[in-house]
C-alpha cells in the first residue's frame, strides 16, 4: 500500500509538469482552471455551473488532496485559482511566490466527524473506552496524517482526546478525504474520520459522532489566485466565490460559516 501511495504522488507530480508543458495549447480565452480539495467536489460542481451560466466562461476543475494540488502548482501546473482545505498549504505557496497574496481570502469552514459503514448508533467521544470498544481493532480510514488537511485535523483531534496511540495501528491512510470516505462506504473500513460535508455525500455511511471544535485547529478553506493572476475570468471566479449565492450553496452542502 505504501508503494502504491508513493506511485500515486509521483504520478500526480508528473501530471502537474505535463499540464504545465501543455499550457499554451491547453488554455483558451475565457477558461478558468481551478485546483480544489476533494472535500469540495459537490459544492464546486454547483458553483461552477452557476458561474458558467452567468458568465459564459468555462471552468475546469482538478480535485485532489490539498498537498498534491499545492505541489503541482509549485511545479508550474497551469492553475488559475487554488482552494485549500487548510491555510498551511496556501501559506506554503505564498512563501514560494506561487499565489498572489492580495487575492487571498478565507472562504468557508467545515466540521470533523467520525463515520461508520451503514447505519451505526452514536458513539460517546467523551469516553475513550466506549470508542475503542466500537472500533475493536478494526480498520480505521482517514486521509494522510502528515500531508492532507483532513488527516492532519483527524490526528490532532484523536491526539487531543488521548485516542491516537490506541487507534493508530489500525489506521488506513488515503491520498485524500474522499478516498477515506470510499473505504468506509464500501465497508473495507468499518469506521473513518472525514469532514461533515463528505459524510453527506454518501448514503452508505452514517455519522457516528462529531468531534468537538476545540479538539483540533479551526478548519478553514482559503482561496487565492495563482501567480501571475493575469486571467480576468479567474479573478471573476474569485469574486463570484464571495457572493451570497455561493455562501448559500456552501451552507446547503454542509460547510460552516466562518466567524466575522
Amino acid at each position: 500500500m505504501m508503494f502504491s501511495r508513493i506511485c500515486r504522488h509521483v504520478l500526480a507530480a508528473v501530471l502537474g509538469i505535463v499540464l504545465c508543458s501543455m499550457a499554451p495549447t491547453f488554455l483558451r480565452a475565457g477558461q478558468v482552471i481551478v485546483f480544489a480539495p476533494a472535500s469540495m467536489t459537490n459544492a464546486i460542481a454547483r458553483i461552477r455551473a452557476e458561474f458558467e451560466a452567468a458568465t459564459g466562461h468555462q471552468v475546469l476543475v482538478s480535485f485532489a488532496g490539498s498537498s498534491v494540488l499545492a505541489r503541482q502548482i509549485e511545479l508550474g501546473a497551469p492553475a488559475d485559482v487554488f482552494l485549500s482545505a487548510n491555510p498551511a498549504w496556501m501559506d506554503y505557496l505564498e512563501e514560494k511566490g506561487r499565489i498572489v497574496g492580495e487575492t487571498r481570502f478565507d472562504l468557508v469552514g467545515n466540521q470533523l466527524v467520525l463515520i461508520g459503514h451503514g447505519k451505526q448508533p452514536p458513539a460517546d467521544l467523551t469516553s475513550k473506552d466506549n470508542l475503542l470498544e466500537r472500533l475493536s481493532g478494526r480498520r480505521f480510514a482517514m486521509a494522510l496524517t502528515e500531508a492532507v488537511p483532513a488527516g492532519i485535523y483527524a490526528k490532532a483531534a484523536l491526539s487531543s482526546m488521548n485516542l491516537w496511540e490506541s487507534v493508530q495501528p489500525d489506521v488506513v491512510q488515503t491520498d485524500n478525504v474522499r478516498a477515506a470516505l470510499a473505504l468506509v462506504a464500501t465497508g473495507e473500513a468499518p469506521f473513518g474520520v472525514v469532514y461533515a460535508t463528505d459524510a453527506r455525500a454518501s448514503s452508505a455511511v452514517s455519522v457516528v459522532a462529531r468531534f468537538p471544535a476545540d479538539s483540533h485547529p479551526q478548519i478553514v478553506y482559503p482561496a487565492a489566485a495563482v501567480a501571475p493572476a493575469d486571467n480576468p475570468a479567474a479573478l471573476g471566479f474569485l469574486d463570484h466565490l464571495k457572493t451570497l449565492s455561493v455562501q448559500s450553496i456552501l451552507m446547503e452542502e454542509g460547510f460552516s460559516r466562518l466567524p466575522d
